[in-house]
């Protein structure tokens, strides 16, 4: 009995081990499926906020990926939801579980019809998937048209786990391809008008479609969706710094490919606002974005009497040229002021007609 204690201390990830360690890892290798759903659970709880647990209870991985392939739901729930607290935060873990075989049935489980077996299992692919390492392996499997799925009919929070899923698998550029034909954004745009613009959601969200926005299908698809290029206006508007980074860079993506399709769409959106804010109080990239993007939408080869061109173009361009020079920060505020101030009434004016054809209909 002393030397199967000492195999599994070597086993155990560091930090030393104890007795309710061992006694799990014992546990969690029986053949009696209620000892192993125990330990299951007792490792869910003791890895929770423990990194020194994740480390010691690593030894459990393979028993609890084995555990996911019974036809028991009870031990396919309580194998994912241990296995997603071994991973959080731990990137031998993360690699180790993805070595162990638990792909194929996670995926199995992002298809069932058990909500909480599908959001438990999208959970853990966003976990796993936060590897670099098992990006390759995960992005080879059935699963980005399954996470888009989801993105579309799961429940909120598999929506969000699946979209922050996506994001991670989005790095690996070949995977665009694989997104973008399956028609994504207009569940990209549901989820974004649903939360807060400054969420971490809806830096998710928008980082994705600022990806998606690189290929004329998706500056299309944006387009169509019913408040697409509004709702990424809001985001310019209402979000995190990253996020207003990502909606900038999705605005500015759309005019540099084809000015005359989308110059007056975001005009009429009324992004103005929300770009010049963005010129003083923006990351350096968003300010460099904003700049480039209030310079395209001052070039048009007709005048526009109903956006005071005139008037607009000479406040723009006063900030544009001096917002650069800190002593005048005080000044490029005063200019910015003013210039809200103007086109926010265009854009009650807007929405006010918006409103009127709504109820009219």
């Amino acid at each position: 009995m002393a030397s199967s204690k000492i195999g599994l201390a070597c086993e155990l990830g560091g930090g030393g081990w104890d007795a309710e360690v061992t006694s799990i890892i014992e546990r969690i290798r029986s053949a009696d499926m209620g000892n192993r759903i125990q330990a299951a659970r007792e490792i869910r709880q003791l890895t929770k906020t423990s990194p020194r647990h994740r480390r010691q209870l690593s030894g459990a991985v393979g028993p609890l990926v084995s555990m996911l392939q019974s036809d028991s739901l009870e031990s396919g729930d309580a194998a994912i939801l241990a296995l997603l607290n071994l991973a959080v935060r731990d990137e031998r873990n993360k690699v180790k579980i993805v070595e162990a075989g638990a792909l194929d049935p996670l995926v199995h489980f992002l298809q069932s019809t058990n909500s909480s077996l599908q959001e438990y299992a999208t959970a853990a692919l966003l976990t796993l998937s936060a590897s670099s390492i098992n990006k390759p392996t995960i992005s080879a499997s059935y699963a980005i048209p399954l996470l888009v799925r989801i993105l579309r009919d799961g429940n909120q929070q598999a929506k969000v786990d699946a979209v922050m899923a996506l994001c991670n698998l989005s790095t690996i550029p070949e995977n665009l391809n694989v997104i973008l034909p399956l028609q994504p954004i207009p569940s990209l745009i549901s989820l974004l008008k649903s939360c807060k613009k400054s969420s971490r959601t809806a830096e998710r969200c928008s980082a994705l479609l600022e990806s998606l926005a690189s290929f004329d299908e998706g500056r299309t698809a944006l387009t169509a969706a019913e408040g697409g290029v509004l709702t990424v206006v809001q985001v310019l508007e209402e979000g995190s710094l990253r996020s207003r980074e990502h909606a900038v860079g999705t605005l500015l993506t759309m005019c540099e490919s084809d000015h005359c399709r989308y110059r007056d769409l975001i005009l009429k959106e009324g992004a103005i606002p929300g770009l010049l804010e963005l010129t003083v109080q923006g990351t350096p990239k968003s300010q460099v974005k904003a700049r480039s993007l209030l310079q395209l939408l001052r070039s048009s080869r007709h005048e526009r009497a109903e956006l005071q061109a005139d008037a607009l173009d000479s406040i723009v361009c006063d900030i544009v040229s001096n917002i650069d020079c800190d002593d005048q920060a005080g000044e490029a505020k005063k200019m910015l002021a003013e210039m809200v101030q103007i086109s926010m009434e265009q854009s009650l004016r807007h929405l006010q007609q918006r409103a009127f054809v709504v109820r009219s209909d």
